[in-house]
């Protein structure tokens, strides 16, 4: 399995320190840590952290060959602020490396190879970044993935952008507090989340995930909805939790599985990171290797 995280690589400045992180890197991280073939497509400054988030990617055996360097922008950072609860707000640096990521022929290779593409709205603000983003979407091919893990970070929520993404996307995933944004986005009555999953499924999404934190998810399949309530964890942060969702999600529909596996798996091993400091947690013997035992890539120890 390739599975092809593309946009921001940045660091999460939270108050225990610095880690490594971006959506996109989050996701293939643990697509790598499940046994998949983890890419990130992405840019870094030429710096200091630049080189740490190289070396970062390697230790987690994440491809980072198509992470660009750029010599004028700096490598992207996030401060993040914890709450009580474990939630988590961001302030984002800006006009930083990964809002460059240029378009390559290798690219274009690399898209069409993959069996998933993730990819966000945050990593689209910057008109660079958005088109080499749109035509990897575009050079995929039609039995790819192409998940679209919405984002919305203020000031960098663009409903222009979300609706043309939602258009490139056949699988959705998204949290229960963007879900207003989206179904105003497509135009659809506000309602609870298992008839909105439903309801996003119209608009020619195979898959719509919608995660709901401690609660757990609703995941639509067709014509089969599962609810998920949850796996209760001692959580540590939540950052990158919902990202793991993701490379969970991805991994078991590429593998076929049962809609239901599909829901465990993906609740499983988000919640292990949420159990876990930073978003690029190392596996280890917390509970990691019985994860990725059961709903790793299947074949794979």
């Amino acid at each position: 399995m390739i599975l092809v995280g593309i946009g921001e690589v940045l660091w999460d400045l939270l108050p225990a320190g610095a880690h490594l992180g971006g959506a996109p890197a989050n996701f293939a991280c643990i697509a790598a840590s499940l046994g998949a073939t983890g890419v990130v497509v992405s840019r870094v400054g030429d710096d200091q952290l630049g080189r740490e988030a190289l070396a970062g990617l390697q230790r987690h055996g994440v491809d980072g060959s198509f992470v660009q360097t750029d010599s004028g922008h700096p490598t992207g950072s996030a401060r993040a602020m914890p709450a009580s609860d474990g939630s988590v707000e961001y302030e984002i640096a800006q006009d930083v490396a990964w809002d460059y990521l240029q378009w390559t022929p290798g690219l274009a290779k690399l898209a069409g190879q993959a069996d998933a593409i993730c990819f966000g709205t945050l990593a689209q603000r910057s008109p660079a970044s958005r088109e080499t983003i749109r035509r990897a979407l575009a050079c995929s091919r039609p039995d790819c993935l192409r998940i679209l893990d919405v984002n919305l970070r203020v000031p960098f929520d663009s409903l222009e952008v979300l609706e043309d993404s939602l258009r490139r996307a056949n699988v959705l995933k998204l949290n229960s507090e963007e879900l207003p944004a989206v179904l105003r986005a497509c135009k659809l009555p506000s309602t609870h989340e298992p008839d909105a999953a439903k309801m996003l499924q119209h608009f020619g999404f195979q898959t719509v995930c919608i995660t709901r934190g401690a609660r757990g998810s609703v995941i639509a399949f067709g014509d089969k909805t599962v609810v998920h309530p949850g796996v209760a964890v001692k959580v540590i942060d939540t950052v990158g939790a919902g990202d793991a969702f993701t490379a969970a999600l991805a991994v078991q529909l590429i593998a076929g599985s049962e809609p239901e596996r599909v829901s465990e798996a993906a609740n499983q091993v988000g919640a292990w990171v949420a159990s876990q400091a930073g978003a690029m947690p190392v596996p280890n013997g917390s509970g990691w290797e019985r994860v990725r035992a059961l709903y790793g890539v299947p074949g794979q120890s």
